[in-house]
């Protein structure tokens, strides 16, 4: 009786707030989380967490000195990857933000590449965008790897100090030039000696990551490794 009464309050709750699938919309999804399990199953999986010397880590050969580099998907152009990073980023949606970190989680927790890992740092927003935002999206995928992946978070030892135009529509060029003294190092002294991973929710020309990533490396004794959601083709 219990039971039925339990079930029946839940599929009234779900008429009044229906929970759909951020990819197609379908009913049958679990309330914890945001793909149906046929959209989750056809994201496109780069491979990149469990592959040395992938696309992401030569990106960055011979630019700084990257232990390991990888990002869990593809990202291109009308696709639902692009719909989720633009629900976390423009949407107000922080709980995508959190699912997506699970996601990547869950392919760390699948194997040993990364297990030496200390911390997790998000690449960290100007103070002004991020009043703006409400957050910081990279926080929030490093909170959903920690769910799954447990790793401390630090957000303290690195500020970015000037506010820069949304880069998403601008050349390979500027963006290298937009990067110049954005970041600065802050409360550092318990990243020093530590493998940290740098957390990102894009990999695209690198160049955000590699201004963030030289400012870290400054530290004495830090080991650098870099974490993306996705990665432009």
């Amino acid at each position: 009786m219990l039971s039925a009464l339990t079930n029946y309050l839940k599929d009234f709750s779900h008429l009044l707030y229906p929970h759909n699938c951020e990819g197609c919309g379908t009913d049958v999804v679990n309330e914890d989380a945001f793909l149906c399990a046929k959209c989750l199953y056809n994201l496109p999986v780069t491979g990149f967490i469990n592959t040395p010397e992938n696309p992401v880590e030569k990106a960055f050969y011979g630019r700084m000195n990257v232990e390991k580099a990888g990002a869990a998907y593809y990202f291109t152009k009308d696709s639902l990857m692009q719909h989720l990073i633009f629900q976390v980023k423009y949407r107000n949606n922080k709980n995508v933000g959190i699912y997506l970190g699970n996601l990547l989680g869950y392919q760390l927790n699948e194997t040993e590449r990364f297990n030496d890992i200390d911390v997790l740092v998000p690449l960290p927003l100007n103070a002004k965008r991020e009043f703006k935002r409400g957050y910081n999206q990279a926080q929030l995928i490093c909170e959903g790897i920690a769910e799954v992946w447990p790793k401390p978070i630090v957000t303290s030892a690195l500020e970015r100090i000037i506010y820069t135009e949304t880069q998403t529509h601008q050349t390979r060029t500027s963006r290298w030039e937009n990067m110049d003294g954005v970041f600065q190092l802050k409360d550092y002294k318990q990243l020093e000696g530590k493998h940290i991973a740098l957390v990102d929710d894009v990999t695209t020309t690198g160049a955000t990551l590699e201004a963030c990533g030289a400012e870290l490396l400054k530290i004495n004794g830090l080991k650098l490794s870099l974490l993306t959601v996705a990665y432009t083709i």
